[in-house]
């Protein structure tokens, strides 16, 4: 089959030629991909940022965001059949370790994670586990791979800070690209708070206005900092949803949330840089998101069978991911790019 593989780190990925997988377990469950989403991770992923902590060896398929079609299944699957259109979530559990039980499954002692410590979507097939897969009719997969880790993560972060935004409070979201224009939406759909979108894009902010955010702000020096103030009466937001997580959205950040406020982790590539005794003083509390549960993979389906949530997206074949990862980490993409294998 063929598969965009990465040889080397700071190399382009080259489309190879490869073993289709195998099924060898009871559950196992290989998916014909339909369509897989792109994320910054993949780029991150390249750099090398990942290689200590998931000691892939290299060469490996990346390719975290997927959907498509039941191709195999092992002895024991029951939840779906062959032909089946699914969306896969991530993560591969145990479904027996204490963390599992609990439905932390995205802390598994057992898991792992294919596109990022094993082989991934960006294939024609893709194996993972009747524990991942969800069925998506009569959605497309080209319409929702990449909820499986850009809508799954947003919606993740977002049930979190729900207990916070109760009506009358403030969230501020920076940056409103591929995470940020899903996790507007699920904050329209899931809380009542006034959404305040912060991004450098024009078009950014525009997506964002259509998608549900109540104001719109471009970051501009350090206007949009006092901005935010002014609206939330010199106070700052009760949370920050923060999809960014560099070149600068931290400062910002910390500077537009309020005392006793929430800073949510999701973007990243930079440190948090506050000194201990300003975290005490204004008892600020900064929480990372790390991905989703299969419940909310589940309750995200829901939302965007219901047209709460949608994606935007352009597509590339395969043989241009090259093309794709150089428009995401250009700042080309407005919304998410996803590879269609065929």
């Amino acid at each position: 089959m063929k598969a965009a593989r990465l040889h080397a780190y700071h190399d382009a990925l080259k489309l190879d030629s490869i073993d289709e997988p195998k099924i060898d377990g009871p559950l196992d469950v290989i998916v014909k991909i339909g369509a897989a989403g792109l994320c910054r991770t993949d780029l991150h992923i390249q750099e090398g940022q990942w290689a200590s902590r998931s000691e892939v060896v290299l060469p490996y398929t990346p390719g975290h965001e997927n959907a498509g079609w039941v191709h195999e299944i092992g002895s024991g699957v029951t939840n779906v059949a062959v032909g089946d259109t699914v969306i896969v979530h991530p993560f591969i559990s145990c479904g027996l370790c204490m963390p599992c039980r609990v439905g932390d499954d995205m802390h598994c002692l057992n898991g792992s994670f294919p596109g990022i410590n094993r082989d991934g979507g960006f294939a024609e097939l893709l194996k993972t586990s009747a524990r991942s897969v969800i069925k998506i009719d009569p959605l497309e997969p080209k319409d929702i791979a990449a909820l499986a880790d850009a809508g799954l993560t947003a919606i993740h972060a977002v049930k979190k800070a729900i207990p916070v935004l109760k009506p009358g409070t403030k969230a501020v979201v920076i940056g409103a690209g591929g995470l940020g224009h899903i996790g507007i939406q699920c904050l329209k759909a899931m809380t009542s708070a006034h959404i305040i979108v912060v991004d450098p894009s024009d078009k950014a902010l525009a997506l964002a206005g259509e998608v549900g955010a109540d104001t719109t702000i471009k970051v501009d020096g350090q206007k949009h900092v006092d901005q935010v103030k002014e609206i939330t009466d010199g106070l700052g937001a009760e949370a920050i949803i923060d999809f960014v997580g560099e070149k600068g959205a931290i400062e910002d950040g910390i500077a537009m949330v309020r005392d006793g406020g929430f800073y949510y982790v999701i973007g990243y590539g930079e440190n948090i840089d506050i000194p201990t005794i300003d975290v005490i003083s204004r008892e600020i509390s900064f929480i990372g998101n790390l991905v989703g549960t299969y419940a909310d993979l589940a309750e995200l389906m829901t939302l965007t069978a219901e047209g709460k949530v949608t994606l935007h997206t352009s597509t590339y074949p395969l043989d241009a991911i090259n093309d794709a990862m150089a428009d995401l980490d250009g700042g080309r993409l407005q919304g998410r790019g996803i590879l269609i294998p065929a």
